[in-house]
């Protein structure tokens, strides 16, 4: 989809009453008034913490908030007809509606096993940490609750390769367990050796009966809910081989093209390319490293040297298969992997996924609508956090990005803390646009639009002050400290973002 934006349609704290599936169903329009063409939907079938689980403690994918199971009929977010409406109006408004999908594990069995197994350390599942012994593991799901509606499968042992309890040895901590015949699987991230364990029952991959399970239940699943595409949990986890089988079998039962992004939680750069060497361009995963820049320059306020923002990113080095973000929920504060970007630098971090020709951006909603929630925090006091809509501006740059972010990009990354870049348009949409952000004191950047004599207004509202290119199609634009300005061609014709109005 052309400068298509993603909206995570959820984060961690989201309302747990039951309500998210109608909200997002009454947002869809609003949503694509303003600039966004798909949504990720969280997780949307049974956890096994029932009613109260985000959905990555996945218990039964078949249960989209249909069955009594797990203490409840709904999820968090409420029921399968509510859900299933909610795709369909954001369908109908023309947003495309991608489902979370977690194949890693599966958590809240319904009964124990008797299974031989080898303890290994967590940190280092290259060497066991004694002989094979049996175990008491919670690996047999019966599904009770749904009486084999939708599939008689059930999982059990045979289908795992490790587990991180025993219940004969409640105390025993920091071991996985692998059991007998089974091997951790191949192609996954070598953190702690063989990063194939994560948490709860690991499905083991290597099984045809397994793999020929999740082809069926992604079948299903795009039969029951007609979503767009799909964002995978974990991939890092999961033998890369896997998902072009699983995407090739998905794409040819619905017989269309499928958009698929991976979770892939990953500073190295490297290690991403390998990655996508092995998905074959059937996915896109998202640009973490990007990430971690946004969240390195925010807590720098001015000492971090600007001309480094895209080294080892996939926006420079894939970005035909790069999500940029800012924040998601996993790095939100007071969650595992929280690498906050800070709220001043925000907008700033916005505007370069937004308004750049790379990557396939991804906002997060509550970086949009705003939010305040409550948790502890790892000194283990409560903390309340508040999280600042920027919806203002994101709404100018999402207006900026569909009507003037087209044609030639021009880079000016050449300054410690000023960076700035122009888009020079197309025939359909001929309006110039140039960009200029500093986390230090400010100032200006010669940048050339290709419109000599143009008029240029900065659509923030940071400067109000008209910039005039000169003969050349050159302009000295400026932007204040700490900030951002957003300057779009003013053509005396064409209309301006809702609310603003040309001084």
């Amino acid at each position: 989809m052309l400068n298509g934006v993603m909206l995570q349609g959820f984060h961690w704290y989201t309302t747990g009453d039951g309500s998210h599936w109608d909200a997002l169903a009454k947002r869809a329009k609003d949503l694509a008034s303003a600039g966004v063409t798909a949504v990720w939907m969280p997780p949307a079938y049974k956890g096994f913490g029932g009613a109260g689980d985000v959905g990555y403690g996945v218990y039964d994918m078949y249960d989209l908030g249909e069955f009594d199971q797990k203490g409840g009929v709904r999820t968090k977010y409420g029921t399968r007809k509510q859900y299933l409406a909610a795709v369909v109006a954001l369908r109908k408004a023309g947003v495309h509606a991608y489902a979370d999908t977690v194949f890693n594990h599966r958590m809240g069995a319904d009964a124990v096993e008797s299974v031989l197994a080898t303890p290994f350390p967590q940190d280092d599942r290259t060497r066991s940490r004694g002989e094979i012994r049996e175990i008491q593991a919670w690996t047999r799901f019966d599904f009770v609750g749904r009486a084999g509606k939708h599939s008689q499968f059930q999982w059990n042992h045979t289908h795992f390769d490790a587990v991180d309890y025993d219940h004969a040895r409640p105390s025993e901590h920091g071991t996985v367990y692998l059991l007998e015949g089974k091997q951790f699987d191949d192609q996954v991230a070598l953190e702690n050796g063989n990063y194939a364990y994560l948490m709860g029952c690991d499905l083991d991959c290597q099984s045809a009966e397994v793999r020929a399970e999740l082809e069926a239940w992604g079948k299903w699943y795009l039969d029951t809910t007609g979503v767009n595409g799909f964002r995978l949990d974990a991939v890092k986890h999961i033998s890369a081989w896997f998902f072009p089988q699983w995407i090739d079998a998905m794409e040819k039962h619905s017989g269309k093209d499928l958009f698929v992004v991976g979770e892939y939680w990953q500073q190295d750069s490297q290690a991403l390319n390998y990655y996508l060497d092995r998905m074959q361009g059937r996915m896109s995963i998202f640009d973490v490293v990007l990430h971690y820049h946004f969240h390195q320059i925010s807590r720098s306020y001015g000492q971090y040297d600007m001309r480094r923002i895209l080294n080892g990113t996939l926006m420079k080095e894939r970005p035909m298969n790069a999500v940029t973000f800012v924040d998601n929920h996993d790095s939100q504060p007071l969650q595992a992997l929280e690498s906050v970007v800070e709220p001043w630098f925000k907008p700033l971090a916005y505007a370069f996924i937004l308004l750049r020709e790379a990557g396939y951006p991804c906002i997060f909603d509550p970086d949009y609508t705003g939010s305040v929630y409550t948790d502890k925090g790892r000194d283990g006091n409560q903390v309340t956090i508040q999280m600042a809509s920027h919806q203002f501006l994101l709404d100018r740059f999402l207006w900026a990005r569909h009507t003037c972010g087209y044609g030639t990009q021009i880079d000016y990354i050449d300054h410690w803390n000023r960076i700035g870049w122009t888009r020079l348009g197309n025939t359909e949409f001929p309006r110039a646009m140039a960009v200029l952000l500093s986390d230090g004191p400010g100032g200006t950047k010669w940048m050339n639009v290709g419109r000599p004599q143009g008029s240029f207004i900065d659509i923030t509202g940071h400067d109000k002050q008209a910039i005039v290119a000169n003969a050349d199609g050159w302009a000295e634009f400026r932007t204040p400290a700490g900030s951002i300005s957003v300057w779009i061609e003013d053509d005396g014709k064409q209309a301006w973002p809702k609310g603003f109005v040309v001084q």
